[in-house]
């Protein structure tokens, strides 16, 4: 049976991002980004990147990656989840699953390295079994079209563009290219639509091979993500305990009333179940296991939900503070919401599970 438990080097990891976080990326500092000109915080990114080689964790060793895996990569993703730090992290280790299942060496090398920002150009709420519908290939080759609401696509970078039937990498930066930013509820994780205009293509994989790895990373976003969620959720809890242990009201702490007592028991009920299907997620990922599809289904179906609980759990038990724009609660609920759709709805999920499963659907007069 699986061993869900932290090991030792991911303590130890966690350890490092979570100083690494705690110095460079404090709420303050990510609520005053969110009014800013630039989208990422690119001075943390580089300190992730430089200091712990957060985007080679799942590149082998022999790419001069890390060579550790996704399990790694999870416990970073909580680390972020819990400061709601904006990097493109998410983004590039989806589009690094997607290279090591079509097996790109070279940029594989460079993702690792740090050497170039990599991104799927896929709209941040595809899910796994979602037939996209590609771009158009021209001569060249070129590719055409656009992409709705892409996630972490950084204008220096590269794009992975699904296109025709085949898997391409385009110059974010060509003129052929064009990233608009997107107004999205949650600021600090921007995404932009992309549109094509006959831009350059340096093709990476075709026909199934393409497909597969399409899919592939798509289940690591699905499966990833919730790791993040679990990290989110967990700084709702632990910032909303603090607080009602402090805030008094009629002469008591506002945490010994029993209604408050058992919401926060069943939100850490929750947590806790969710931290295992995540744990589980991630962990099939890594061991490219059959169960991978299922697993990073069951960690959607039930963490999304989970997380959006937390933050508004969090923003009412802080009460006025916590409708404030001066308090952070407001980025931790706006983060739960849009990852609610990310790479797939629960709904979405929880369909895919009944299909896995061979349950029959609901007849369609008890469909909502």
């Amino acid at each position: 049976m699986t061993d869900l438990l932290y090991d030792a080097d991911e303590e130890a990891l966690r350890d490092s991002v979570r100083a690494l976080l705690t110095a460079y990326a404090p709420w303050q500092r990510t609520l005053a980004a969110v009014d800013g000109e630039d989208p990422y915080d690119l001075g943390l990114w580089r300190r992730l990147v430089d200091q712990l080689g957060v985007t080679g964790l799942a590149v082998p060793t022999e790419y001069e990656g890390a060579g550790a895996g996704f399990r790694e990569v999870a416990v970073v993703l909580e680390e972020l989840g819990r400061t709601v730090a904006p990097v493109p992290f998410l983004g590039t280790v989806v589009a690094t699953r997607a290279l090591l299942a079509c097996g790109e060496h070279t940029l594989l090398r460079q993702v690792a390295t740090a050497k170039c920002e990599l991104t799927l150009a896929v709209g941040f709420a595809t899910a796994p079994d979602t037939r996209c519908d590609p771009l158009k290939v021209g001569p060249g080759p070129t590719v055409s079209g656009s992409v709705s609401g892409v996630v972490d696509a950084v204008p220096e970078g590269l794009l992975l563009v699904p296109a025709g039937e085949g898997l391409y990498v385009v110059e974010a930066a060509d003129p052929a290219v064009r990233l608009a930013p997107v107004v999205s509820l949650d600021a600090t994780r921007p995404l932009v639509d992309i549109e094509f205009t006959g831009a350059p293509a340096r093709p990476v994989a075709t026909g199934v091979a393409a497909a597969e790895a399409v899919t592939a990373a798509l289940t690591a976003g699905a499966a990833l993500l919730a790791s993040e969620q679990v990290g989110l959720a967990q700084w709702c809890l632990d910032t909303t305990v603090a607080y009602v242990r402090q805030r008094h009201q009629f002469g008591r702490p506002v945490g010994s009333f029993q209604a408050v007592k058992h919401r926060l028991a069943d939100l850490w009920v929750e947590l806790t179940e969710a931290r295992a299907v995540a744990r589980y997620a991630a962990d099939r990922l890594g061991a490219a296991d059959a169960e991978s599809s299922l697993a990073a289904a069951l960690a959607q179906a039930y963490c999304g939900p989970m997380a959006v609980r937390a933050a508004e759990v969090c923003v009412q038990l802080h009460g006025g503070l916590g409708f404030t724009w001066e308090h952070p609660a407001h980025l931790y609920l706006k983060r739960a919401k849009s990852t609610a759709i990310g790479f797939g709805t629960a709904d979405r999920h929880r369909a895919a599970l009944a299909r896995m499963v061979d349950l029959p659907a609901p007849p369609a007069e008890q469909r909502h």
